[in-house]
């Protein structure tokens, strides 16, 4: 049993990134499991081809120093040979309906304030890529949220409509919904969650942050204007942010810590959070510096991927009357 994850280096991983996701991956990953960064997905949208190629290999070495073996990690554009020829295939299996109603794109097209003639095509497409991710590397669970469940969705749509007109070929998957884990916010404006993508990165803490960058950010943090410092979402969500990072980092219910002042608060998330990060940060620079290394374990999982999805891909094609 294969189970896939990915993230996209649409910006440089921060401690929600880390707190919600990789750190699991991580700690209560199995030795079947995969994780690649998504680098193909963050060219759906406007980007710079030096900081996507620089923030792809940032991620691999943020994943690899954050304890997931070497051998569970790929970059996707090192498939993009075998990616494109499967998602073409899955492209000519999938109608324009269904790809169309995916409410990602709904939401993201009309969120660029461009008009849909401007929108770019990958962006309606990219769910297709996405199951060919999945598809190719014979994935039978997919840990997704709520704003990806409608995308594996459409990968098991799109495997058995392949598997009942060609020929059994893929794995059926299946959505799971990862434990629930902290939702990090973002420091300067708790109404929403901390982005890879922020223009604004005051409010967001990412794991190559300097200590006393973090710091900064951190005693900077909005509260509230309330006396009282007690765990409370509702009435006062900024410093109900800081409890839950605290509390994310050293395992003690957010409810259960007891401060005086807000400053207090503050320092304490400073130090958890630097001291999460430390060894993550270290490993990750460390592998940053030496490149042949880096290149080393790129490549490796590269034709581990490859050679994972090939009787795959040849099948597919084989059968669908292109090879």
């Amino acid at each position: 049993m294969t189970r896939l994850s990915a993230i996209t280096p649409s910006g440089h991983a921060h401690i929600g990134n880390h707190l919600g996701a990789i750190s699991r991956w991580a700690s209560q990953g199995r030795p079947g499991d995969l994780y690649f960064v998504s680098d193909l997905h963050a060219m759906t949208v406007s980007y710079n081809p030096a900081r996507l190629r620089v923030l792809s290999r940032e991620l691999l070495a943020v994943l690899v120093a954050s304890g997931i073996a070497p051998e569970q990690v790929f970059v996707q554009s090192d498939l993009v040979r075998e990616l494109g020829a499967l998602s073409w295939v899955l492209e000519c299996t999938c109608s324009y309906g269904e790809a169309a109603r995916m409410t990602q794109f709904k939401q993201k097209s009309t969120e660029s304030g461009e008009p849909m003639n401007s929108v770019r095509l990958g962006l309606l497409t990219y769910p297709v890529l996405m199951a060919a991710d999945i598809l190719l590397q014979g994935a039978s669970e997919v840990p997704v949220g709520d704003d990806q469940a409608q995308h594996v969705e459409l990968a098991r749509s799109l495997a058995r409509r392949f598997n009942s007109t060609y020929g059994e070929v893929f794995t059926v998957p299946s959505a799971v919904m990862p434990p629930t884990t902290a939702r990090v916010r973002d420091l300067a404006d708790p109404t929403r969650k901390m982005s890879k993508s922020t223009q604004d990165t005051i409010g967001s803490v990412f794991i190559l942050d300097e200590p006393d960058l973090i710091r900064r950010k951190i005693r900077r943090a909005v509260t509230d204007g309330s006396d009282r410092v007690a765990y409370s979402p509702e009435d006062q969500p900024g410093l109900a942010n800081l409890l839950e990072i605290l509390s994310a980092c050293t395992g003690t219910p957010p409810r259960d810590f007891t401060f005086g002042s807000y400053g207090e608060v503050k320092e304490a998330v400073a130090e958890a959070v630097i001291e999460e990060l430390r060894p993550i940060r270290k490993g990750a620079l460390d592998l940053l510096a030496d490149q042949g290394e880096l290149d080393r374990i790129r490549k490796a999982g590269a034709e581990r991927a490859a050679e994972r999805g090939a009787h795959r891909l040849t099948s597919a094609l084989r059968l669908a009357g292109v090879a």
